[in-house]
């Protein structure tokens, strides 16, 4: 439940981006692509770096990564029309937001290290569904209510995620 929350909060924004840009930070269309540029740099740099964060434990990043999500999506809420603030913000988001699967793919291999294969299966399916529910929820905010809500109910979905991964931390320690 918590890798499809994550997925379901992560893509509730991350769909609506652009139009979150064009809309509200009133970017032209170099800066637009400007700032997708420096989210995919921060993501590819977080990927590298996630590694040893890894060593030890997954879940501090499986329940850390939602948190900050959810901030700048709070941040994305009071601050984005601001352009450099939006880019910063969308910048950090790239960095975690690209890196977290590498969290989610190694929490599965150190659980399930027998049933890697079938179990990754399974979590492909899952994230596909929660990419789909997030991406369609989100539009449907976005059309009918605004980005507010789009980015609220994202930060909302992404602090579930961060929850039932410490719950799942918890429950795993009481074994």
């Amino acid at each position: 439940m918590q890798l499809a929350s994550f997925f379901m909060g992560q893509f509730t924004l991350f769909t609506y981006v652009r139009p979150f840009l064009e809309d509200v930070a009133h970017v032209d269309v170099s800066t637009l692509s400007l700032i997708l540029l420096l989210m995919g740099i921060s993501g590819f740099i977080g990927t590298v770096l996630i590694g040893a964060m890894l060593k030890k434990s997954v879940y501090p990043v499986l329940i850390v990564t939602p948190l900050l999500m959810a901030l700048w999506a709070f941040g994305l809420l009071m601050l984005g029309k601001w352009i450099v603030v939006s880019a910063i913000i969308l910048t950090a988001w790239g960095l975690f937001a690209t890196s977290a699967p590498v969290g989610w793919w190694t929490w599965l291999a150190r659980t399930l290290p027998q049933d890697a294969e079938a179990g990754g299966g399974l979590m492909v399916a899952v994230v596909q569904l929660a990419i789909t529910l997030g991406a369609t929820c989100g539009g449907i905010l976005f059309d009918g209510i605004g980005y507010q809500a789009t980015f609220a109910a994202s930060a909302f979905v992404l602090v579930l995620a961060a929850l039932l991964a410490l719950l799942t931390m918890r429950l795993g320690h009481q074994s």
